[in-house]
């Protein structure tokens, strides 16, 4: 009788983006044939990945402090007569990668967002103890062909990368040194990719990608969106992050056209200074923005608009952070995300003039947050009394609860049975606090199922 070898634990901690959580998952399907199983804890794991993100500063620092804390498991695994190899992916490899590998000695491989491809090879090196074990390509087409046709699917919910890196060199943004320059994937590939999705029960795609409307695949976002809501089963679309400059009509005109494009729109416009803009190098200006929110809902009236901003940028006066929040009140935004600046080594703007105090950027975005948040509550408020499709998609806290998401991407809180799980249900919201909904059945054996 043959003995089945025990399987390999493989950890992977996720920081940053989508796109990270996308390169994670796609990293455990490379290692799946090596016998690696994904386990939730780092102690007695046989492969630990940490997955970076190199947008912030802090984000960074958190990646070594957790270094530090994976190497003091790996010492006690290796007491026991065990190994534990450390990688370190993602951006924070791409950006760093022979510096890691000084400052923490215990890192056995560093690998690049656009190399991950390369684990399998880069783990027998450090186990053979030969080699280069640094792996940091930009060969994005070369990684996507290598990657296995079959993905783990966990959910009703995924990710799905459709076009990586970005040519804008926003004065403040690491991607494009991380991430590369622009690539879009073949449209068949991620057609392929959707429908094996749709046949292992998933119903929802978020397309990703660095400058997601700037793919430059036959018929652009909005081609590749009619293309896949052509997908059986496949019953709901949304795609993060854009960039204004790239939204063009054709994807606009989706919006109002394609019943599966969800009415979410992340649209990130980072100030409301037209000199903060140009510093910025973001290629608008604020009221050409404003123009371009005012075509998008004209086209789809009840869409939620989302945000990026960044307060304190070099240069930010008073009357330039006054801009953004009167461009905020302006645009109403459902939801959004705020950071105040901080400098990334290598970007232009870590070397511009006029940096902002610190005490004036937390003062700043206290003010900003204080605004999006009183936004964020009036539009979930709003919904109160309304019925929305929701997809419920994992059990709630409590015992009898299940949790999905509105088609404007809220959280919504139900009771009601597991059966519910994985089905698009018009329910009933009766109460709204910041950050989700409550609803209620519209009848008590929810015959009403999408």
């Amino acid at each position: 009788m043959t003995e089945t070898a025990p399987q390999k634990r493989l950890y992977i901690k996720t920081y940053g983006c989508q796109m990270n959580v996308y390169d994670s998952e796609r990293m455990a399907d490379v290692l799946r044939p090596l016998g690696y199983g994904v386990t939730d804890q780092p102690e007695g794991a046989d492969l630990v990945v940490l997955n970076t993100c190199h947008i912030r500063e802090k984000a960074t620092e958190k990646v070594y402090s957790e270094l530090g804390r994976i190497k003091r498991m790996k010492a006690r695994k290796a007491e026991d007569g065990g190994e534990m190899v450390i990688a370190v992916a993602g951006c924070v490899a791409q950006a760093e990668g022979a510096e890691i590998m000084a400052r923490q000695p215990a890192v056995d491989l560093v690998v690049g967002p656009q190399a991950y491809h390369q684990l399998p090879e880069l783990i027998a090196r450090a186990h053979r103890k030969s080699g280069e074990r640094l792996a940091a390509d930009f060969a994005a087409d070369e990684k996507f062909d290598a990657l296995p046709m079959e993905r783990a699917t966990n959910g009703y919910t995924a990710f799905l990368t459709v076009q990586e890196g970005c040519d804008k060199f926003c004065t403040f943004c690491v991607v494009p040194y991380t991430r590369g320059a622009e690539y879009s994937r073949p449209v068949e590939a991620i057609e392929a990719e959707a429908r094996r999705l749709a046949d292992h029960g998933v119903r929802e795609v978020t397309l990703l990608g660095q400058n997601v409307n700037a793919f430059a695949g036959e018929g652009g976002l909005a081609g590749l969106v009619r293309r896949l809501a052509r997908i059986p089963g496949l019953d709901r679309i949304r795609y993060t992050t854009s960039h204004p400059a790239d939204m063009d009509e054709a994807l606009i005109a989706a919006h109002g056209e394609v019943e599966q494009l969800m009415p979410y729109l992340h649209l990130p416009v980072q100030a409301g200074s037209d000199k903060v803009l140009k510093a910025m190098n973001r290629a608008h200006t604020a009221d050409s923005y404003l123009r371009l929110v005012e075509r998008i809902r004209a086209a789809r009236p009840d869409i939620a608009m989302s945000g990026d901003f960044i307060v304190g940028f070099p240069g930010e006066r008073d009357a330039d952070f006054e801009a953004t929040l009167a461009l905020v009140r302006e645009v109403a935004y459902a939801s959004a995300f705020s950071f105040k600046y901080s400098r990334r080594p290598g970007t232009p703007a870590a070397a511009m003039t006029g940096q902002v105090a610190e005490e004036v950027k937390e003062e700043r975005l206290a003010r900003l947050q204080a605004l999006l948040n009183d936004q964020q509550m009036a539009f979930n408020a709003a919904q109160a009394g309304r019925v929305l499709p929701v997809l419920f998609e994992r059990d709630g806290r409590r015992e009898g609860q299940v949790v999905g998401r509105s088609p404007y991407l809220q959280p919504v809180h139900m009771a009601g049975p597991a059966s519910l799980k994985g089905q698009i249900v018009p329910v009933r919201i009766v109460a709204a606090n910041r950050g989700s909904l409550s609803a209620e059945a519209l009848t008590e054996r929810m015959a009403e199922v999408v």
